[in-house]
This record gives structure tokens, sequence and C-alpha cells, in this order.
């Protein structure tokens, strides 16, 4: 690994930790607030690609794991990875190399509507279909009432994929993966 990836994945995981400082939108019938953060998985996932954008997340959930309080709220430690969004957080780094992965097959075709569907399909479903179960396991509610009560998460979510797709295509150029196809 090189020094220039390793500053991507430490930009990316400190991006994500920015995006924190956002305040969360608490819901008052589900225990996981709205956030920001997952704009940062998606964005690590299509500009990074899947190497580097699951590692920016891994790092980022040891950040979190030994205390530092990166997350919105202020909130940081264990416990964090043992609560109600413990599912959420840990698919966050799959989200990432799923995006990543299927943006660098469609690099050399790069299109916004593709790399948005890419998002939505990984950054926002795969995500709630496994932080939803976790959620509702951890809470002692049913599966079904955890996944209903994640559709309240779509809309914003769907925006953030959006955001996030526009992003990487405009930055595309500067992207680690041009680096790599340009290499190849």
């Amino acid at each position: 690994m090189t020094t220039k990836e390793m500053v991507y994945i430490a930009l990316f995981a400190a991006l994500i930790g920015v995006l924190g400082i956002i305040p969360p939108i608490p819901l008052g019938f589900i225990p996981v607030p709205i956030t920001a953060q997952t704009l940062g998985v998606m964005l690590a996932g299509c500009f990074l690609g899947r190497k580097m954008g699951a590692l920016s997340l891994v790092l980022f959930i040891v950040l979190i794991a030994i205390g530092l309080p990166l997350l919105t709220g202020g909130r940081g430690g264990f416990s964090v990875l043992v609560g109600p969004s413990a599912g959420y957080i840990l698919s966050w780094p799959i989200a990432a190399y799923l995006i990543g992965y299927f943006v660098e097959k469609i690099w050399s075709k790069l299109a916004l509507w593709k790399v948005i569907a890419i998002n939505i399909l990984f950054g926002v479903i795969f995500v709630s279909l496994i932080g939803a179960p976790v959620m509702a396991i951890i809470t002692n509610t049913s599966v079904w009432a955890g996944l209903v009560g994640s559709t309240v998460f779509l809309p914003g979510d769907c925006l953030k994929a959006v955001i996030a797709a526009v992003i990487a295509v405009q930055l595309n150029p500067v992207s680690p993966i041009e680096e790599k196809t340009k290499g190849a």
C-alpha cells in the first residue's frame, strides 16, 4: 500500500468524522437518528474504489471503537457498536466495498445514472437491509417493524446517493480509480 493510498484512506475516515459534526435528527419512533455520515460512506466507495473505500470505513470504525466521538451527537466507544446503530455502522465497510467494486466495473463507461443506481442499491438499500434487522433484534422488536421503521431514512438517503454520485462523477479525473485505470 502506498503512502498516497494511506492518505486517501485517512482523509475519508476524517471526512466521515466531520460529517458527524452535523447534528443528527432524532426520531421518536426509532432509536437510530438520521445522519449525514452515510453520504461519506457512498462517497468513499464511488470515489476511492473498493479497497480504499472499505479500508477507510474500517479505520473509521476502529476509531469509534477506541472511543473517539466521531459519530453524530459526539458518540463513540465500543458500546455504540453493540447498540441500535450497530448494524448500520458495521455494514458501512461492506457497502463502500460493494459500491467501489461496481463503480470500478463501469468506470470506462461512467454515467451519472449508473453511479446513482449503485449508490441507492448498496449505500441505501443494502445498509438498511443489514441495519434495520440488527436494530430490531437489539431493541427486541420484530424485524418487520424495524424494516418498516427504517423506511423513514429512504428519502434522505436517496438524496445523499445522488449528491455522492454527482460529486464522484465530477471529480472522476482526480479519483484513485482513474489512476488505476490509466496505469493498467
